[in-house]
């Protein structure tokens, strides 16, 4: 084996999806059956969440967590949680390129699982599925770095 055919000695940078999992899945209706019988378009409102954590050598849990509250009026039509989760595979990854890996790349891979977990919850509970829109995880990450840092982040468009 010549010189150049030799395996670098440092580790070669590797990410890998290891599971996707429903971590956590929550449906409440409050006011059934009567809430069925109304008429009103309830006011949604929609929180999304992410958060990381290593739990072995290289190996990190990202979870998405999405809540959706319908009410008409002061009235709870339902309120669906999910939280959707994945065990990740990351190695040889710089620390400065580990945070926004974690922070962006791996929400948007388990995203597009928990808006179709909301969707079919939602639709089995007896309403109409709730399509939830894209969400910037990169966004998401700067606002939380700029909120951090307590100063203004520019970003180019």
């Amino acid at each position: 084996m010549s010189e150049s055919e030799q395996p670098p000695s440092s580790q070669q940078p590797s990410f890998q999806v290891e599971k996707l999992y429903v971590k956590d899945l929550s449906l409440e209706v409050p006011n059934a059956p009567q809430v069925f019988m109304q008429a009103d378009n309830p006011q949604l409102e929609i929180q999304v969440r992410n958060a990381a954590s290593q739990f072995a050598d290289g190996m990190f849990e990202v979870i998405v967590t999405v809540t959706v509250t319908a009410r008409a009026g002061e009235k709870t039509i339902f309120l669906a949680e999910a939280a959707q989760a994945g065990i990740f595979s990351v190695r040889g990854i710089a620390q400065e390129d580990l945070e926004p890996l974690l922070g962006i790349g791996c929400p948007t891979i388990l995203y597009p699982y928990v808006r179709e977990a909301i969707s079919d919850l939602v639709t089995r509970a007896g309403f109409p599925p709730v399509v939830l829109a894209p969400v910037s995880f990169e966004q998401v990450y700067l606002e939380r770095k700029q909120q951090a840092a307590g100063g203004r982040i520019e970003v180019a468009q």
